[in-house]
């Protein structure tokens, strides 16, 4: 089997985002446009929040790249783009990042494949039926490049798969209900007995989450990153039969 969710999409633009989220934007991620492929080590929509110097509280859509690279990191070393729910909070990869920069990135939908008769692989795509917005546990870290500039990059959470998914894979994105999202994105550093407590209400939540979800077959075109068009929706159209 393949990577769980190694490609995802999101529909919603810049502005659309900012709206369901009730978050500030730089220039570049208000300048986001629907795309119907996102791939590992390419830039995506995140949402973080943060305490200024002055106490107040901040909400921010930004873009960051798919792979999680923390400052510590060789330059050439794993960059994870999944994080395992039930170990996030002790795998020295991924525990700094759960503790205190936890993030959500907005999806509409991702891509499993399934091995076909013929040696290919067939590309499903699965998503809520109604086309709405999913919001998947997420983990970020931010270090300076070349130029000075921090470049945050990210991973998702990754479970048990309990959607329809299941049936062509074994996992699924930790999916946070929307009642839950200011709790996940609450800044600071938790203290070690708020960890379980918050990995036990996102087992919970994402499994409701994920009893709401379809799968369907989608075309091959899908397969082949260096062909298809980001944004054209005809990606996670039906597959004719």
């Amino acid at each position: 089997m393949t990577i769980i969710c190694g490609r995802f999409t999101l529909s919603f633009d810049g502005s659309g985002l900012v709206h369901a989220y009730v978050a500030t934007s730089d220039d570049r991620s208000a300048e986001w446009e629907p795309t119907y492929s996102i791939a590992p080590r390419t830039r995506a929509p995140v949402v973080r929040e943060f305490v200024d110097e002055d106490g107040a509280m901040h909400r921010t859509l930004e873009l960051a790249r798919w792979g999680l690279h923390p400052s510590w990191a060789k330059d050439k070393g794993p960059r994870p783009i999944n994080a395992r729910l039930e170990t996030v909070s002790s795998n020295g990869m991924f525990r700094g990042a759960f503790s205190s920069a936890r993030a959500v990135i907005p999806m509409t939908g991702y891509y499993e494949w399934v091995e076909a008769a013929d040696g290919g692989k067939d590309p499903y795509f699965i998503h809520h039926p109604d086309g709405e917005l999913l919001h998947a546990a997420g983990l970020t870290t931010a270090r300076k490049g070349e130029d000075d500039a921090w470049d945050v990059s990210f991973s998702v959470i990754t479970r048990d798969a309990r959607d329809a998914g299941g049936e062509v894979h074994d996992r699924m994105p930790a999916f946070l209900a929307e009642d839950a999202i200011e709790e996940w994105l609450s800044p600071g550093k938790l203290e070690a007995d708020q960890k379980a407590p918050l990995l036990a209400q996102l087992e919970d939540v994402s499994t409701e989450v994920a009893g709401q979800l379809v799968t369907r077959p989608v075309d091959r075109q899908v397969n082949n990153v260096r062909t298809l068009d980001r944004n054209d929706p005809g990606l996670i159209e039906p597959l004719a039969r």
